[in-house]
């Protein structure tokens, strides 16, 4: 009884939100990139509710060293969901009511704030409306994430039409000014950012497309062509390709409207000992015979990669075509 008097007084709270946020200002979101609260009852989180939802959250991303989740995940139990809570920006509600529901709403405590509402009639029911929409999980926390860091990472960049590659390629992206350029010849373009950390590196170029077919294999050894030629190491005869023992993980995508080949994979230093994951985005220009790539990688040895990843990410996503 208690779950649906709280599930109720909720939902009446977050339409009554939904109404007024065009006219009150809330406060600022809180919480970290790539983080979830969940809000459950602690017997159904530490139950076979919770380990529904553990499995979809804690699913590793793909294309790393070392396994890392694609969430990081705090709980809290509806009766200490209190104003300090209310603030994080990412906010899942799970719980048993009347009817079987999946929605999701917008700025309803903070801003940005991104709630998701998953409720089933009772435990197996609820646990089936979690597994069904288990993409649209994933989906609808990372597509709102992405656009913050876009908004906060690219808010000053490099002017694309000063980049002669860019021009050539047809293309725009918003390169943040923390990124200093490194090679920039019309053909092949690499931007680089040092941090305390390591190193986060941009590149683009373009593949001439012979067949309208291409395998994965034909992807990789391009890339590894290109990371012998343009990129080298710090001493002779050292240069990037792909790590011959992990093959990337490639799926097709789309981004402002543009479809992609995503691929995940790990890069490592000929010749050397360096290494780091990837994230590059092939686009197939059948009316110019070629294909198009955009890359980012990275190098953090004393670090976790996932959000380093996740800004690389977010960067390439702002390519436009001219």
């Amino acid at each position: 009884m208690f779950k649906r008097i709280f599930l109720a007084l909720l939902s009446l709270g977050l339409f009554s939100s939904c109404e007024q946020s065009d006219t009150v200002t809330l406060v600022g979101s809180t919480g970290r990139i790539n983080n979830i609260l969940i809000v459950l009852n602690t017997a159904d989180w530490d139950g076979k509710v919770g380990d529904a939802l553990k499995v979809i959250i804690s699913e590793p991303v793909a294309g790393l060293p070392q396994e890392e989740n694609q969430f990081g995940v705090n709980h809290v139990d509806p009766r200490a969901f209190n104003s300090l809570f209310k603030r994080n920006r990412n906010i899942i509600f799970v719980g048993i009511d009347t009817v079987n529901q999946f929605y999701t709403n917008r700025n309803v405590f903070a801003s940005p704030q991104t709630t998701l509402t998953i409720l089933g009639k009772d435990k197996d029911e609820l646990i089936d409306n979690i597994r069904s929409h288990k993409e649209e999980i994933i989906s609808i926390i990372k597509k709102n994430d992405l656009a913050l860091l876009q908004s906060k990472v690219t808010k000053d960049f490099h002017n694309p039409k000063n980049i002669e590659t860019l021009n050539n390629l047809g293309i725009s992206m918003k390169i943040p000014f923390a990124y200093k350029k490194v090679d920039d010849t019309g053909d092949f373009l690499w931007f680089r950012h040092s941090m305390d950390r390591g190193l986060m590196n941009i590149i683009a170029y373009e593949i001439p497309l012979f067949e309208d077919s291409f395998s994965d294999k034909d992807l990789v050894a391009h890339r590894d062509s290109i990371g012998k030629n343009m990129i080298p190491g710090q001493f002779e005869n050292t240069y990037m390709r792909t790590e011959p023992q992990f093959n990337p993980v490639m799926k097709n995508v789309e981004f402002g409207g543009i479809k992609a080949i995503e691929s995940r994979g790990l890069w490592i230093l000929e010749g050397d000992f360096m290494g780091g994951p990837f994230v590059s985005y092939t686009i197939k220009d059948k009316e110019n015979e070629r294909l198009i790539v955009v890359e980012g990688f990275s190098f953090s040895p004393s670090a976790k990669k996932r959000d380093y990843v996740f800004e690389l990410e977010a960067i390439l996503k702002t390519l436009k075509f001219n």
